[in-house]
């Protein structure tokens, strides 16, 4: 049997739609800078999902929870290996992602004899000032990108739009509480636009969507938890990194 470049094509766009199809229900992330540091925002049923990899550095993702842990158990191997072997100021987002992530999960996609990862991921890096924060959002084929000030992931490009288009409409967060609602808000645009289905064709105008989205994230919390990592740009702390109690998040009215 001969086995052709259009064999090959079908196969990955197989393995695309295999992974696409695992993502979709995943509850989104929100990443957000503010004044005094970074949050990383989702909903969560069972499974934490929001952790700390490195002294500056936090990750989340969607997908299946062994693909989500390998990645984290890979970025915190990478991470200390860095910092032990070269300098803590060596261990960068960009380099976890960009030299060894990226290249591994990039291959394990290729490979037609293994199951390729279900997972998309979020990582972000606590600069100095808020300006110098950095996210990058790594998919199951091994590409990534970067951004400053917020990044998203979420089960379809399109929730990832209406969490980015929330975002931007907000007024640039002032203070932790305000990057929660901000960040949450976001949160219940991409969790509602994630479960339209193809013939939910009808718009609705933004009132109507802004209840709905209100309704979802009752409805979620309910049943939920919020979780909230922060990477605190006010500690003195070598670590950054912490997860928010309960009593630490703001009231919604």
């Amino acid at each position: 049997m001969v086995y052709t470049p259009f064999d090959f094509n079908e196969a990955i766009a197989h393995r695309k739609d295999y992974v696409e199809d695992g993502l979709r229900e995943g509850s989104p992330v929100v990443g957000l800078s503010f004044p005094d540091g970074i949050i990383l925002l989702t909903v969560r049923r069972t499974q934490r999902k929001v952790f700390e990899i490195y002294d500056r550095l936090a990750y989340s993702a969607i997908g299946r929870q062994s693909d989500i842990e390998d990645i984290r158990l890979g970025a915190i191997k990478v991470a200390h290996e860095e910092g032990y072997g070269r300098s803590p100021d060596d261990v960068t987002a960009h380099r976890l992602v960009g030299f060894a992530l990226s290249p591994t999960l990039k291959k394990l996609f290729g490979d037609q004899f293994n199951a390729p990862a279900v997972v998309r991921a979020l990582f972000a890096e606590l600069g100095t000032r808020p300006q110098d924060d950095l996210f990058y959002v790594l998919n199951y084929d091994g590409d990534y990108s970067q951004t400053g000030e917020r990044a998203v992931i979420a089960g379809t490009p399109e929730a990832e739009e209406r969490m980015l288009a929330a975002l931007s409409a907000g007024a640039p967060p002032a203070t932790r509480d305000d990057a929660i609602r901000l960040a949450l808000e976001a949160w219940g645009h991409g969790a509602l636009e994630s479960r339209r289905l193809p013939a939910d064709e009808k718009e609705v105008d933004d009132e109507a969507r802004a209840r709905q989205v209100e309704a979802l994230i009752a409805q979620e919390l309910k049943a939920g938890a919020l979780e909230v990592g922060l990477l605190d740009r006010t500690t003195p702390n070598e670590a950054k990194f912490r997860l928010l109690d309960p009593a630490e998040l703001p009231t919604r009215g």
